[in-house]
């Protein structure tokens, strides 16, 4: 299964830089060629990348990565997905730290008092 944010990572990569190798995108994202290989195929099975050979490469292994129309909707809406998990992280991080200075302070005040 294809997560949000691998997903959102692949495409956001791609958009900047279609020429990334698997093992670029591997290095990049801190995960494994195979999981990237997994992901640039189903990806692609989906028509929302499209992997093309570069004309004037020596390297005729050599791909680009494209973003179809539907992968530019999709980078969208995955990207607002992703937000929208993060700031619920960032919110609930907030409130942790919160919680924990309440207990420092509270520990802070109960070594003082004799």
């Amino acid at each position: 299964m294809l997560t949000d944010e691998c997903r959102y990572k692949v495409l956001k990569l791609l958009d900047e830089d279609p020429r990334l190798s698997q093992r670029e995108l591997a290095r990049k994202m801190g995960i494994s060629v195979g999981k990237v290989n997994y992901c640039l195929k189903a990806l692609a099975q989906k028509g929302i990348i499209k992997a093309s050979n570069f004309k004037n490469s020596a390297n005729k292994q050599a791909y680009a990565y494209l973003l179809t129309p539907k992968g530019i909707e999709d980078k969208a809406r995955v990207t607002a997905r992703f937000l929208k998990v993060k700031l619920a992280e960032h919110a609930a991080l907030q409130q942790e730290i919160e919680q924990l200075r309440r207990e420092v302070h509270t520990c802070a005040a109960e070594e003082v008092e004799p």
